[in-house]
């Protein structure tokens, strides 16, 4: 029997209608098939958290570290550089090579999974945005024609963008803009002809290129895209001579959570969830960050622990600490402890500790509104008995029988401050401190005679805002986190717009003020002294020693550090023998690291002094019986000197509040009643629009005007 052998022709025909059929094959595929959706994986940008400057990179979130560019910000000696890597024929081929199409399907064939190169820009930018990474011929195949539909409905130029945008470098980055950051420290705009080598020669084989030991073969596979950017003109001989290897360096993997700063993009990330972020758009989104920190605030508060902070017997100790932006409630800066990565208890929003003497001027304030005056006289005595509770003064010390309420305040005396609650009313000076911002919800917030002497423990970042209530001359407002959220095309997701209430009178915190600095000046908080500008504080320290705190202000400022101790069940105990001293006072450690940090954060910053006492409140320096009654609330601006402040969003509040807010921030305010308005008492007014408008920065002593209705729309 003859076995059949086909002709030449015969093979010839049927290649030519084999090929035929794939052709047709090919462009029925191309012609049905759509351009998929890019997967999660290729389109996910990194969000990106910043200081309060909007420049100074804070750190990352996100599943995937990637930022998108546009293909003009990428220099066009990098984008040659690519294409000398990996195409040299992208702007003159269809999308695919048919050299890398046969010679992947014939290492399938044969079963070889290391088949396969040669593929196009544009098959490998198919492949990592809408296909896997698998070796399979049916993969392979879709990448072909997805490839070819890309090239018939996408500019050449969109998919290098593209491609450029979602590559993968190595050391956990994706896109050119990330890979210039992470292994040259720069904006891809800024990069070098060799360092665009370097960069494309990773794409080749990021993992094992961006290795150390592998630099040899880096610096081989660099001169072949330097020769290649010559070969096709794109680079002159001498430019290539010249050019010398762009050294990447020891891969240090970044720890985002690691150290101090973990607990401040922690608290972001918490607070991002608060307004309506979700984890998908933290991981995906390439969201942007201003967050409130500012970066020298918070370098100088981390050194300000570490060399003014207790190194002997520290064992168990916590130091919480923040600071608060008058006016706004801006946290400019937050230590919650050394390294988030080793514990993630944030010493600054989440540990409790007895405030002590800090709650003090809360009741001064509640006193001044009730017909207290610095002048007026109370107990100095030890064991003093107020309504049947018996008051110990510090290490039993006595003041005398009488004591000025400012000589109180100085001393910080027990006995005098009691028996001022006791007059004024334990509700009426629990809701002063209420009013200041502390928490109703505050572990051991009652109204009793003892709460003026601190036994609340509320966070330190409360007794940090609530000063501030006093260093912004009355006026309320929670701490904020956040100044901004913007989606990666520019949108706005969050802004903060403070909204600060009147708690108290100018007068009252004015007067508040002046006792504070006092105890500055020549009080228990002297070594406050060193800040080297006006400062109000407080010292506080309780009297079994399980915390000690300092908390003060300047007018730019409001600072609380406190400092506590747990025992080996976690359990709060004694400071005593910490940093080698028989007790820890608010005046000692805390108050030394209140100064270090508050002279650094405020370095450069023009000095500006607090408002004097107002007219007609005694000073308190000679004692006397004769109280003298508390101001009013003012109804104009101060006259103190100029600053920058910001105008706060009073769209929609009674003309009278709103007014009051302005005034307390320094502001004059000037009425412009709409069409058809009765300004008489009893008639209420609204603010509808302000001029100018919320958040802008303003002068004090500016005004601002408000144009009112007598109903809102």
């Amino acid at each position: 029997m003859m076995r059949f052998i086909p002709s030449l022709r015969q093979l010839l025909t049927l290649a030519v209608i084999g090929f035929g059929s794939l052709v047709l094959v090919i462009a029925i595929s191309v012609k049905f098939i759509s351009v998929p959706q890019a997967n999660q994986i290729a389109t996910a940008q990194t969000s990106i958290l910043y200081y309060d400057d909007g420049v100074t990179e804070l750190g990352r979130l996100g599943e995937a570290n990637r930022v998108s560019v546009g293909l003009g910000d990428i220099p066009i000696d990098t984008q040659h550089a690519v294409l000398a890597a990996e195409d040299r024929g992208f702007y003159s081929h269809g999308g695919f090579s048919l050299r890398g199409f046969a010679r992947a399907l014939f290492g399938n064939l044969i079963g070889s999974s290391g088949a396969g190169g040669g593929s196009t820009i544009t098959q490998q930018y198919a492949r990592n945005a809408y296909l896997t990474q698998n070796h399979s011929l049916i993969r392979k195949y879709k990448e072909l024609v997805l490839s070819i539909k890309l090239e018939t409905v996408v500019s050449k130029d969109q998919i290098l963008e593209d491609y450029l945008n979602t590559i993968y470098f190595g050391r956990g980055t994706y896109g050119i803009e990330s890979a210039s950051n992470k292994y040259f420290n720069k904006h891809v705009k800024d990069l070098s002809v060799s360092e665009s080598a370097v960069l494309a020669s990773l794409i080749q084989s990021p993992t094992r290129l961006s290795n150390p030991a592998n630099v040899g073969d880096l610096k081989f596979r660099w001169n072949y895209v330097l020769d290649g950017m010559v070969t096709e003109k794109w680079l002159d001989q001498g430019t290539r001579a010249s050019a010398t290897f762009a050294e990447i360096g020891t891969y240090k993997k970044v720890e985002t959570f690691g150290g101090p700063q973990g607990y401040l993009i922690e608290q972001v990330r918490q607070e991002m969830y608060k307004s309506g972020i979700t984890e998908d758009q933290i991981n995906r989104a390439g969201l942007r960050i201003v967050t409130t920190f500012n970066k020298q605030a918070e370098d100088a508060m981390i050194a300000a622990v570490k060399e003014q902070g207790p190194t002997k017997n520290i064992e168990g100790l916590r130091i919480g600490m923040a600071s608060v932006r008058p006016g706004t409630g801006e946290v400019v800066a937050m230590y919650g402890g050394a390294d988030y990565l080793a514990n993630q208890f944030n010493n600054a929003t989440q540990m409790i500790g007895q405030a002590g003497s800090t709650f003090k001027p809360f009741t001064l304030a509640a006193a001044l509104e009730n017909n207290v005056s610095l002048a007026s006289t109370f107990s100095g005595k030890n064991n003093t008995m107020v309504d049947g509770y018996k008051v110990v003064n510090y290490s039993g010390h006595t003041y005398g029988d009488k004591i000025t309420v400012l000589k109180a305040t100085e001393n910080s005396v027990n006995s005098a401050f009691v028996e001022i609650a006791n007059q004024v009313g334990k509700e009426v000076v629990f809701e002063a401190a209420k009013r200041a911002g502390i928490p109703a919800d505050a572990v051991g917030m009652e109204p009793n005679l003892a709460f003026t002497l601190g036994t609340a423990s509320p966070h330190v970042i409360d007794i940090a805002a609530a000063y501030g209530t006093f260093a912004s001359r009355g006026l309320q407002v929670n701490p904020a986190f956040i100044k901004s959220i913007t989606s990666v095309l520019g949108d706005s997701l969050f802004a903060l717009k403070p909204k600060p209430t009147q708690a108290f009178s100018t007068d009252i915190a004015d007067t508040v003020s002046y006792a504070l600095q006092k105890v500055v000046e020549v009080g228990t908080g002297t070594a406050a002294k060193g800040v080297g500008r006006p400062v109000a504080g407080k010292t506080g320290t309780t009297n079994d020693n399980k915390s000690a705190l300092f908390a003060g202000y300047t007018p730019e400022l409001a600072t609380a550090v406190m400092f506590v101790k747990d025992g080996p069940d976690g359990l709060p105990v004694s400071l005593s023998g910490t940093g080698g001293m028989d007790t820890v006072t608010g005046g000692s450690y805390p108050a030394r690291i209140f100064t270090q940090y508050m002279k650094n954060a405020l370095k450069n910053v023009p000095v500006t002094k607090f408002a004097p006492l107002p007219a007609g409140q005694p000073n308190g320096a000679n004692p006397t019986d004769s109280p003298s009654p508390s101001a009013a609330p003012t109804t104009s601006a101060s006259s103190g000197p100029a600053v920058n402040a910001m105008i706060p969003d009073l769209s929609r509040t009674k003309v009278s509040d709103a007014a009051a807010v302005l005034q307390g921030l320094g502001f004059n305010v000037a009425l412009q009643p709409q069409a058809g308005v009765v300004i008489a008492d009893g008639v209420p007014m609204f603010v509808i629009s302000q001029s100018p408008v919320a958040g802008t920065q303003a002068l004090t002593g500016s005004t601002v005007i408000l144009r009112v209705v007598n109903v809102l729309p």
